[in-house]
C-alpha cells in the first residue's frame, strides 16, 4: 500500500487523483483510496488539512492530486452585501464553518441553519459542492503555524 507522507507545492507531473471530503482532507492519519481504486494510506503532518488541488507525495515519488469531493451544503446567493455579511455574523456566531465568496455562503447542511437565513428575506438552498470553508484563527484546521491563546 502506498504511503503519502508529505504535501509538495509543485510537480511537472502527477501519478493519480485523490477525491476526499473536508473531514478527510483535516485528518493526518487516514486510509484512503486514489480515484483508480487503489488502496493507500495518508500520514501527514497533524493539525495540516489538505486543500482542493494539494499535491501528495509517497516516500518513492509518487504523486497524488487531491479533490476536494462534493459535499451536501446550504448555499446562499445573493448581491446584497449587508444580508450576505449579516448571514455571515450570525452563522460565525454559531462556530458554523463557511465557504465565503463575494456573493455567496455555503455550509454543511442544516435545515435549523437554513430556517435561521431564511428569516432573514434570504433564500437557502441544497446543492452539492466541493466544500473548502475559511480555516478561522482558533480552528484545528488552521493552516497557519501562528496560534493564539487568551490567559484566563
Amino acid at each position: 500500500m502506498k504511503e503519502f507522507i508529505e504535501k509538495i507545492t509543485s510537480s511537472a507531473e502527477v501519478d493519480a487523483t485523490i477525491t476526499l471530503t473536508l473531514d478527510q482532507r483535516a485528518k493526518s492519519r487516514l486510509k484512503a483510496f486514489l480515484d483508480n481504486g487503489e488502496e493507500v494510506g495518508l500520514f501527514m503532518d497533524r493539525g495540516s488539512v489538505l486543500k482542493h488541488d494539494d499535491l501528495i507525495m509517497t516516500n518513492d515519488g509518487f504523486i497524488a492530486q487531491v479533490i476536494a469531493a462534493q459535499e451536501r451544503l446550504s448555499s446562499i446567493y445573493t448581491k446584497d452585501v449587508l444580508l450576505l455579511a449579516r448571514a455571515c455574523y450570525h452563522l460565525g456566531n454559531r462556530h458554523v464553518e463557511l465557504q465565503i465568496t463575494k456573493s455567496s455562503v455555503h455550509y454543511r447542511h442544516d435545515h435549523v441553519l437554513d430556517d435561521m437565513i431564511r428569516s432573514f428575506g434570504l433564500n437557502v438552498i441544497s446543492e452539492d459542492l466541493p466544500f473548502s470553508p475559511e480555516s478561522g484563527a482558533y480552528s484545528s484546521r488552521s493552516t497557519s503555524s501562528h496560534a493564539h491563546h487568551h490567559q484566563h
